[in-house]
């Protein structure tokens, strides 16, 4: 076997992240220098899945990968964005580090974006599930042995019921028929607790639910607002 290709893994916590880590894993053409997560700067929480740090390095600290976290504002915008991601992926380039790892299976505007600007710093970006199918996928994951809890619900393709729920085999013939098994259009998000991969499950409580609702604009420059559930997990 030839040297291990060094690389690091755009890591949200959740199921996709896991299970194409898994396979890069099985692989065994990389080697995951880091597992790379952007945080709310203010709340400390994965983005977009509201997960609390402790339990993002508790994942690290199982699956034996370092963590290295990038704390973004609340308000910033795509400018702000890009320029924290930069600054991070040009102290990972300093290590060596030449390649990186998503678990986007189908969205290819957001591949595209995410090649065109790792290009512009002389990244390699690969997509070990890409047009994959999702429920062949979320099956897949569930009989791996995989553990995950849905921390976040799109609640306006989602009610309530459906977060804080474990994603089994019940869990994909309960989702409604205009909800990716994924959830990659964003209707829900996880956070993966123990598997395969992991030495150790990933111990937590379960805390309050909470629905958040925020407000944009549409292309009429009116007011619309949207709302996600909540699950927090508390760690152990």
């Amino acid at each position: 076997m030839g040297r291990l290709i060094p690389a690091y893994f755009n890591w949200s916590g959740g199921k996709d992240s896991t299970l194409a880590l898994y396979k890069i894993l099985q692989n065994r053409q990389f080697d995951i220098r880091y597992l790379l997560t952007t945080l709310n700067e203010e709340a400390d929480r994965i983005s977009m899945h509201g997960v609390r740090s402790e339990l993002l390095l508790a994942q690290a600290e199982s699956l034996g990968i370092p963590s290295k976290k990038i704390h973004l504002p609340t308000s910033s915008d795509m400018q702000a964005y890009e320029a924290v991601m930069n600054r991070a992926i040009d102290e990972l380039k300093a290590e060596g580090i030449t390649d990186c790892i998503f678990g986007d299976i189908f969205l290819e505007d957001l591949r595209i974006y995410r090649e065109q600007k790792l290009n512009e710093v002389a990244i390699s970006a690969h997509f070990p599930l890409w047009k994959m199918n999702t429920l062949e996928l979320v099956r897949e994951f569930v009989d791996l042995g995989f553990k995950t809890i849905v921390v976040c619900v799109d609640s306006s393709k989602l009610d309530e019921e459906f977060v804080g729920r474990i994603i089994d085999h019940q869990f994909l013939a309960d989702l409604p028929e205009n909800v990716d098994p994924c959830g990659e259009n964003g209707e829900f998000h996880t956070f993966v607790f123990d598997g395969p991969i992991f030495k150790k499950p990933i111990a937590f409580e379960i805390g309050e639910k909470v629905l958040k609702t925020y407000t944009t604009k549409n292309q009429e420059n009116e007011p619309i607002e949207y709302g996600f559930w909540f699950q927090d997990l508390i760690p152990k």
